[in-house]
C-alpha cells in the first residue's frame, strides 16, 4: 500500500499544483496586473509549487536528504531525461532562441547552490542569499522583456510570456475561487502522503531518504515537464523545452531551496550527495553545445543523454 500512497501523493500533487496554478493566474489579471509580470513570476512559482510543498514538508519532517535530493535528482532528470526523451521522437532545433544568458545564470545558481551546500546546512542565511538571487535574476528577466517590448521586438517568446498557461478571461470568480482552494489544499495533502510513503520506502529497502529522493520523488516531480516536452516534440514545437528546462533547473535551486531553507534548516550530508552535485553540474555542462553552438538535438543525442539518467540512476541504486 505504501507504493499506492506514493503514487496517490504525487498525483494529488500535480492536480493540485495545475489548479493552484490557473487559480493564480486568473486572479492575478483580474486584479490588474500584467500578463507578462504573471508569466514570469506567478506561473513560475506555482509551476514549482508541488517541488516546494514536498522539500518544505521533507524539511517539517527531518528528512532533509528528500528535500534536496528531491531538487537534485529533479535538476539532473530535466536535462538528461526530459531532453533526451523527446530528441528520440524529433530533432529539436537549438537555433530559433537564444538562451545564452539564461543558461549562464541556471550555471551561476548551480555553482552558488553547491558552494552554499559545503557549508553543511541549507539555514536562513542560505535562504536569503538564494532568494536574494532570484530576486535579482526576476527582475532583470522583467527588465529585458519590458525594454523588448518598448523597442517593439515583440518576439515569439515574448509574446508567449504575455499568454500565460491558463489564462481565461472570462473564468467567473468562483471558478477562480475553487482552483485556489484545491491547489492550497490539495499541495499540503499531496506532499505529506507522498513525503510519509517515501521516507516509508527508504526504510523498506534499506536505503537513505536521499536515494528516494533522488529517484522515486525527483522523477515523480519531474513527469510534467516530461510530458510537455513529449508532446511539443510530437507537434513540431519542440524547439522551446531547452529554455523551459534551464528556467525551470534555475528556480528549482534559487526558490525551492531558498524557501524550504529559511522555514526550516536542511542539513546537507555530504558524502552522500558529492556523486550527486558533480552529476547535476556535469548535466548542465552537457547543455554547452546545443546552447552556444546550435547544435540540433537529435536521435543520437536523446539516446545518449537518456542512456546517461538510466546508468545515473543505477549507480544510485547501487
Amino acid at each position: 500500500m505504501v507504493f499506492v500512497y506514493a503514487a496517490l501523493g504525487l498525483v494529488i500533487l500535480l492536480l493540485a499544483g495545475d489548479a493552484l496554478v490557473k487559480g493564480a493566474v486568473n486572479l492575478s489579471l483580474r486584479m490588474g496586473i500584467p500578463a507578462l509580470i504573471v508569466s514570469l513570476t506567478i506561473v513560475a512559482f506555482g509551476t514549482s509549487a508541488p517541488e516546494l510543498l514536498i522539500s518544505i514538508q521533507a524539511g517539517m519532517m527531518g528528512a532533509s536528504g528528500i528535500a534536496l535530493g528531491n531538487v537534485v535528482g529533479s535538476n539532473t532528470a530535466n536535462v538528461l531525461l526530459v531532453l533526451g526523451i523527446p530528441g528520440l521522437i524529433t530533432v529539436m532545433h537549438c537555433a530559433g532562441h537564444d538562451t545564452r544568458k539564461s543558461y549562464l545564470i541556471m550555471l551561476g545558481s548551480t555553482l552558488l547552490f553547491i558552494a552554499l551546500a559545503l557549508r553543511g546546512t541549507f539555514d536562513w542565511i542560505s535562504g536569503i542569499v538564494l532568494l536574494g538571487a532570484l530576486a535579482l535574476v526576476l527582475c532583470d528577466s522583467i527588465r529585458d522583456a519590458l525594454r523588448h517590448r518598448r523597442n517593439g521586438k515583440a518576439d515569439a517568446e515574448l509574446e508567449e510570456l504575455e499568454e500565460p498557461e491558463g489564462a481565461d478571461p472570462d473564468m467567473p470568480w468562483w471558478k477562480i475561487a475553487l482552483f485556489l482552494v484545491l491547489g492550497l489544499v490539495g499541495l499540503p495533502l499531496g506532499a505529506d502522503l507522498l513525503v510519509d510513503s517515501s521516507t516509508e520506502i527508504a526504510k523498506m529497502f534499506g536505503v537513505p531518504d536521499t536515494v528516494i529522493g533522488l529517484t522515486l520523488v525527483a522523477l515523480g516531480t519531474s513527469l510534467p515537464e516530461l510530458a510537455t516536452t513529449v508532446m511539443a516534440a510530437i507537434r513540431k514545437q519542440a524547439d522551446v523545452a531547452l529554455g523551459n528546462v534551464i528556467g525551470s533547473n534555475m528556480f528549482n535551486l534559487l526558490a525551492i531551496i531558498g524557501i524550504a531553507g529559511i522555514i526550516r534548516p536542511l542539513s546537507v550530508d555530504l558524502e552522500e550527495l558529492y556523486f550527486d552535485f558533480a552529476v547535476m553540474l556535469a548535466a548542465s555542462l552537457l547543455l554547452i553545445p546545443f546552447v552556444f553552438l546550435k547544435r540540433d538535438l537529435g536521435r543520437g543525442w536523446g539516446a545518449f543523454l537518456s542512456a546517461l539518467y538510466v546508468g545515473y540512476i543505477a549507480l544510485v541504486l547501487i
